[in-house]
């Protein structure tokens, strides 16, 4: 899919997820998994083991007991208990693209080539998932200032214009660091990480209003209404926000 649309298939993934609030992998295994509920009724399973081999197979697993984990997560029962009457399955329906209406609300951005630099500061992982990852980053943010660190970090930054920094990394389609940072040339203590950015082409958005609504709302806008009629495409990069005092 991504080649057909002509994105890399972690920048699809992240355009879908924002404008869908289903990330593509999960929403494809759904659609794998429902399509199998619908055929396991016509297929005897029982004493018949390479049955299982044959349906792991044509729908993309490696084995059958990854196909039954990944079918009991979804429907709650093994293949072989869906094959009964009366069991409770579950179904996803087919994905569809749906043309809306949007851009009536100005985006204030401007394109800048920036060489590679290094951000210091502390990490966490997250799974790829949009919708966890607007509770659970905001979460991290706080935890982050209770703990005391932020002004140990600010300590590291050496031009005040740079800001605190939101940064995600390891785009990868399954799941990414986020850093709380800053930009720095100093050595990187032993209670925090660094990471270094890539020389590359950014765009770079203005953001104004109360967090963490005002950033979320502005990404999705980025992926789902500038980038499809831009002429740029998503580079596999890091994401990143950069805050001052107030809004």
């Amino acid at each position: 899919m991504g080649a057909l649309a002509k994105y890399q298939n972690s920048a699809l993934e992240r355009i879908i997820s924002h404008g869908k609030g289903r990330e593509l992998l999960q929403k494809r295994e759904n659609l794998n998994l429902k399509e199998n509920s619908r055929r396991v009724n016509h297929v005897d399973l029982s004493g018949n083991f390479s049955l299982d081999v044959d349906l792991a197979l044509k729908y993309g697993y490696e084995s059958p007991t990854a196909f039954n984990r990944a079918f009991q997560n979804i429907h709650g029962v093994t293949p072989k208990m869906a094959r009964k009457q009366g069991v409770s399955l579950k179904a996803y329906p087919r994905i569809v693209f749906q043309i809306a209406i949007k851009g009536d609300v100005e985006m204030n951005y401007r394109i800048e080539k920036l060489e590679s630099f290094k951000v210091i500061g502390v990490k966490k992982r997250f799974l790829m998932s949009m919708e966890d990852a607007f509770i659970q980053v905001p979460q991290f943010w706080q935890e982050t200032v209770q703990s005391g660190v932020v002004p140990d970090i600010l300590a590291l930054l050496e031009d005040p214009s740079n800001g605190l920094l939101g940064v995600s990394t390891c785009m990868n389609g399954e799941d990414f660091y986020y850093y709380i940072a800053v930009r720095s040339t100093k050595d990187t203590p032993a209670n925090m990480e660094e990471y270094i950015v890539p020389k590359g082409t950014w765009a770079i958005f203005e953001c104004v209003g109360a967090m963490p609504k005002a950033i979320q709302d502005l990404q999705k806008r980025i992926v789902t209404e500038w980038l499809p009629t831009s002429g740029y495409e998503y580079a596999d990069a890091p994401d990143i926000e950069v805050y001052f005092a107030g809004d």
